[in-house]
């Protein structure tokens, strides 16, 4: 009986379930809500300058979504929450 070169060989392998520092908040379009108001809720939550939050919205309305945010689990969650809060459409996505 032959020996696989990996027999004797310990390999370590690590799974991080809940990866949680690899989570995106995401801002949805709706058909609703104001430019304007989604501009001034960037600037409130996230501290975005003016021209960053307008990118942002522009990035929304044309394309459907813009990504607002990275963080942990708990931290997007959390931002989810706050936009929710204020009336945006929000997700998010682990990677």
């Amino acid at each position: 009986m032959s020996s696989s070169p990996l027999a004797d060989q310990e390999i370590d392998i690590q799974y991080d379930l809940d990866d949680e520092s690899h989570w995106t908040v995401f801002v949805l379009n709706d058909p609703v809500t104001l430019m304007s108001y989604v501009v001034l809720v960037l600037r409130r939550l996230f501290g975005f300058d003016e021209a960053t939050a307008t990118r942002l919205m522009l990035q929304v309305h044309n394309q459907g979504k813009a990504a607002v945010a990275e963080g942990t689990r708990d931290a997007c969650l959390r931002d989810v929450r706050r936009l929710h809060q204020h009336g945006l459409q929000a997700s998010m996505v682990r990677g």
